[in-house]
């Protein structure tokens, strides 16, 4: 039992960088390219619909890693003991704490976003500048957006903390620290660029224009 309870919490580590952050870096990437323009972004999206054999891709590389690292993610999330986040309030307990939030609000923001662009996309809907424009003119869904994506973020963030620890990359308390520091970091100016991105769909203001 203790041994299957280690396999399972090393392979939801791991998914959870790879494949699962390595897409959410490329998906922040792609929406970035909002930023450029209509016609950049578009291009983007275009090339990333146009690879091939795509849909086995999305399945084998997203939506099955994705599945276990949030099923087993739940359960680690409702087993876990919070007494010692209010019991002692350490930073690093308030951070367990806020892992197994955000990895709640990321699966749910996923699942709303998956049925309004991939699903959307398979009764005839293209992906594009436009589509983006129409979901986030409403002033609450650019709300639940930004807080969909920061989550996402600090999820992803916070668990490479966690990931470098278990699988002892960053085994003394000063390399422990430093990552701490440089993680939280990669937080705040990846969570800025997407928020920007995502302003770039509906404000002019936030396209940078080249050249």
């Amino acid at each position: 039992m203790a041994t299957s309870h280690f396999f399972n919490r090393r392979l939801h580590s791991l998914l959870g960088i790879i494949p699962v952050g390595a897409f959410l870096l490329v998906h922040l990437t792609v929406n970035y390219m909002a930023t450029r323009g209509p016609e950049s972004f578009n291009s983007a999206a275009h090339f990333m619909e146009s690879l091939p054999y795509l849909a086995v891709l999305e399945w084998v590389l997203i939506f099955l890693p994705l599945l276990y690292h949030a099923i087993y993610g739940l359960y680690v999330a409702f087993q876990a003991d919070y007494g010692n986040v209010t019991n002692y309030g350490y930073f690093r307990n308030f951070m367990f704490m806020l892992q197994r939030i955000t990895g709640v609000i990321t699966l749910i923001f996923l699942g709303w976003h998956i049925w309004e662009t991939r699903v959307q996309m398979a009764f005839g809907e293209e992906l594009n500048f436009e589509m983006m424009t129409n979901i986030l003119s409403n002033t609450g869904m650019m709300i639940f957006y930004i807080v969909g994506v920061v989550s996402a973020i600090f999820h992803f963030s916070n668990g490479m903390w966690s990931f470098l620890v278990s699988w002892g990359i960053t085994i003394g308390p000063r390399s422990q620290r430093l990552s701490s520091y440089f993680w939280m970091l990669v937080f705040v100016l990846v969570s800025i660029i997407a928020v920007s991105a995502l302003f770039a769909f509906v404000n002019p203001e936030y396209i940078v224009t080249i050249g």
